[in-house]
């Protein structure tokens, strides 16, 4: 179905578009209710019957993306000679309703080790509407067996099993990725960092947020590495350290992975607050 290789586009390719499906009929209609189309900002895919019924479908759906609705709607077309037209007369004599769909640009998290926490929260996260990247340099922690918990995932999963250089998935990650660094390797930890910090400094933020699990003093050893490699006290702190809610303590790897995912939603809802949110301690 080609609307639907379209959505599967737009999402791997993290366009925003809005599926416009023709809902009902009565009399006559070029195409039959069910019929559907994809629209973007510059493309279109498949067909709702052509004419003034899908050009006024596409307007609609454009200007949704302009406003950045969130909101289904409905709309209704008149194929009447008789009826207000803006794209060409379309007589078939019938009356259709069109549902569009808005196909937002989900949440990208990229999060570093799969160990105790970083298993916890991908358990947590799968069950959200985002594109979850895993990564691990061990191939143990990135097992079938291990990951069964996400068999069932709404999110879409993508797994990395790097054995060496795993700082190099962060310039493969898509853009306007939140990273989350929980390594069981602090040296692994402080490359993933350092890389993180680089895409910045090539002029692109593309990344929309970087967290480090650890206590003061490990921080304290990294803002110190990370500025002998050269990254301004700015750029060091685009670090968020700890991670989670403020006041949601505890140090079981399900609490822990309960409060970095609260903060995520915080940012994925926009909440200006949440980027200065951190946890008493992590471990």
């Amino acid at each position: 179905m080609e609307w639907l290789k379209a959505v599967q586009r737009l999402r791997e390719q993290r366009v925003p578009g809005v599926l416009v499906t023709l809902t009902s009929v009565r009399g006559h209609s070029p195409r039959e209710a069910g019929a559907k189309m994809v629209v973007s900002a510059d493309r279109t895919w498949a067909t709702v019957g052509g004419g003034n019924l899908e050009a006024v479908a596409i307007e609609r759906a454009r200007a949704m993306l302009a406003e950045d609705r969130a909101v289904p709607e409905t709309l209704k077309v008149s194929l009447s000679d008789k009826a207000p037209y803006q794209h060409g007369v379309q007589c078939c004599g019938g009356e259709v309703e069109l549902l569009l769909e808005p196909l937002p640009v989900v949440p990208s998290v990229a999060v570093f080790g799969m160990g105790h926490v970083g298993l916890e929260l991908a358990r947590i996260l799968a069950r959200h509407d985002l594109e979850l990247h895993l990564v691990d340099s061990r191939a143990a922690q990135l097992e079938p067996e291990q990951l069964r918990g996400l068999d069932d995932a709404v999110a879409g999963v993508h797994v990395h099993q790097v054995p060496v250089l795993p700082e190099l998935v962060i310039g493969e990650l898509p853009e306007g990725t939140h990273v989350l660094i929980m390594t069981h390797d602090h040296a692994e930890d402080a490359a993933l960092c350092d890389a993180s910090l680089r895409t910045f400094t090539q002029g692109a933020e593309h990344l929309a947020s970087i967290g480090l699990i650890g206590s003061s003093a490990k921080w304290t050893r990294f803002r110190k590495k990370l500025a002998d490699e050269g990254h301004t006290p700015e750029a060091i702190a685009r670090i968020t350290t700890p991670i989670g809610l403020p006041d949601l303590g505890g140090k079981a790897p399900a609490t822990i992975a309960v409060s970095v995912a609260a903060r995520l939603l915080q940012l994925f809802s926009g909440d200006p607050t949440a980027s200065e949110q951190h946890t008493k301690v992590n471990p």
